[in-house]
């Protein structure tokens, strides 16, 4: 359908590279993450009019509490029952917490001014998944996820916590046939972002 780059960033994040490892290595940053080191990545991304914003994977509802103070509303979407519970004891007013599987929930055509995605979308067969959000996006609305990888390289020390379907150019691939115009990053931390803005008129 389109064209997806594939390219290689640690700036998108927000930190400088002296800052990360200063706040990786030290042992009072107790909070630190994975994940949570990118909610502020994905946060840059959302429309300065954000209306409405769908969460897939909100786990225990993090990034969908710090979605809400940038959001009209945050519809948080996880098939876990325990994480869902979870989000629905931290979420403020206006976070909707759906306990669901998103292949399988009906979403409004044109209705969210941005989907986002923290280390969900690798869960899912992902041609599947951005065929069936894309269409929920209002047009000039934006996809930005954030995906664990299979690693491509015999070179990459990735952990094997997760085993996940699909390395970063498989996804690139996948994009592409699925997506216009969607773009593909590699970031730190055995990640990968992807990036999508629906046209006007699509």
């Amino acid at each position: 359908m389109g064209q997806v780059r594939l390219t290689w960033t640690d700036a998108d994040s927000g930190w400088q590279t002296s800052d990360l490892r200063r706040r990786v290595s030290t042992r009072t940053f107790g909070a630190w993450d994975h994940n949570a080191y990118y909610q502020r990545l994905l946060l840059k991304r959302l429309p300065e009019q954000c209306g409405r914003v769908l969460d897939v994977g909100c786990g225990a509802g993090a990034f969908a509490a710090r979605l809400a103070d940038h959001a009209e509303h945050v519809d948080a979407v996880d098939k876990s029952a325990p994480m869902i519970e979870a989000a629905r004891r931290r979420a403020p007013a206006n976070v909707s917490c759906i306990h669901a599987d998103v292949l399988k929930l009906s979403l409004p055509a044109d209705h969210y001014d941005a989907i986002v995605s923290i280390a969900a979308l690798h869960h899912l067969p992902l041609d599947d998944a951005l065929r069936h959000v894309a269409p929920a996006l209002r047009p000039g609305g934006v996809l930005a996820a954030v995906v664990l990888p299979r690693s491509d390289s015999t070179h990459e020390a990735m952990p094997k916590v997760v085993d996940p379907p699909l390395t970063t150019r498989q996804a690139r691939d996948i994009a592409a046939a699925t997506l216009v115009c969607g773009d593909v990053r590699r970031l730190l931390f055995w990640r990968y972002l992807l990036l999508w803005q629906r046209p006007i008129g699509l």
